[in-house]
């Protein structure tokens, strides 16, 4: 987390703990804290403030829009098969509803392909779901283009998105965008949803009337100022940090390429600089993963919310990766605060490691 997120937050963790509900001065207060964050948000990824609604997170926030727009069954969704875990397993719960659901194929980029996206599209489609940037490969998602294709609500999930690419929730057509604050260098415990104005969303839980009482509950308003700053930060100095994690991402393939050979690289060219999927053949994935914690490099055979798991990646299993490469893939990520010594470092070590393994 960024230090001038908790300065913001500080006031509002300390001194300023009013329930932005209530109708007091002290709550008066909050309520209007709340609602600066939520207009900022809003001016930055183009919405609307009432089209924001605060969450605890991507995961909650996927879960609302996934269950809120598809509605009761029967009916048919078009999902991707590379979504994070935070989706896909609601996308399962739908099927086991009783929902038909259709997976989109991907190419060897790990990249939806439009033409069976338009293919796959019915009359009784009632929900699409394609993330924007993948959080395996960084692939990035033909979303403005999948989403102006039939008249379907759309569910975007932006987690690895927001904050470190331009997001204009109005351009990219979507029906509801989903982000998460600590992926941007806020807080952890809270998301977001936007939600299309003409989208019809029904709620998942009850017992407040906050949010248009679309999310019940009482909003942490300190958790919210702290998003609206790093966004704010993320926002302004995004050009920066992607030249820089560009920069860092290139040095730490080469270096590995170098050190580490044999390499395969199952990220694209042109995906997202903040991450970087990595395969060491002649390794045991979970085995190398071990020994690199306890090397001090922090990384992950997949999703982090996943990374317990044993099966192999469903996302590199879609591009068609051979068993060799994803039995040894691992995930790394970079963000702003990492220097090039630390990436000749890490590189170093994760060579010296994959030697070892193989």
């Amino acid at each position: 987390m960024l230090p001038e997120v908790w300065e913001a937050m500080r006031p509002f963790a300390l001194e300023q703990f009013g329930n932005p509900s209530s109708v007091h001065g002290v709550g008066r207060k909050a309520r209007a804290a709340l609602g600066d964050a939520r207009e900022q948000i809003a001016s930055l990824l183009s919405a609307h403030p009432d089209e924001v609604i605060f969450t605890s997170g991507a995961t909650e926030a996927n879960n609302l829009a996934v269950f809120g727009l598809a509605g009761s069954p029967p009916g048919h969704v078009v999902s991707s098969p590379i979504e994070h875990p935070c989706v896909a397993e609601p996308v399962r719960q739908l099927a086991a509803r009783g929902f038909t659901v259709e997976y989109v194929s991907v190419d060897s980029r790990g990249v939806v392909r439009i033409d069976r996206y338009r293919e796959l599209l019915r009359p009784d489609t009632r929900l699409a779901v394609v993330m924007l940037v993948n959080h395996e490969t960084g692939s990035v998602q033909p979303v403005r283009e999948l989403a102006g294709l039939g008249n379907v609500p759309f569910h975007c999930d932006a987690a690895q998105a927001v904050g470190k690419f331009p997001v204009d929730f109005r351009n990219l057509g979507v029906t509801t965008l989903s982000f998460s604050a600590h992926k941007f260098g806020g807080p952890k415990g809270i998301g977001g949803l936007i939600v299309k104005r003409a989208g019809k969303l029904v709620p998942q839980l009850f017992g407040g009337h906050q949010q248009n009482n679309r999310r019940p509950g009482t909003e942490s308003v300190m958790l919210a100022v702290g998003m609206a700053t790093a966004l704010k930060l993320a926002t302004e100095r995004m050009a920066v940090n992607r030249e820089h994690v560009g920069r860092l991402r290139t040095l730490f393939r080469e270096r590995l390429q170098t050190l580490a050979s044999p390499v395969v690289i199952n990220s694209p060219e042109d995906g997202s600089p903040f991450v970087l999927n990595v395969a060491f053949p002649g390794c045991r994935a979970e085995l190398l993963l071990m020994m690199l914690d306890l090397a001090g490099i922090a990384c992950s055979t997949g999703s982090a919310c996943s990374s317990g798991s044993l099966l192999p990646s469903p996302v590199l299993s879609a591009m068609g990766v051979p068993a060799t490469v994803l039995d040894s893939a691992m995930r790394f990520s970079f963000g702003p605060s990492l220097t090039e010594e630390d990436i000749r470092a890490a590189a170093e070590k994760i060579a010296t490691a994959a030697t070892r393994s193989r």
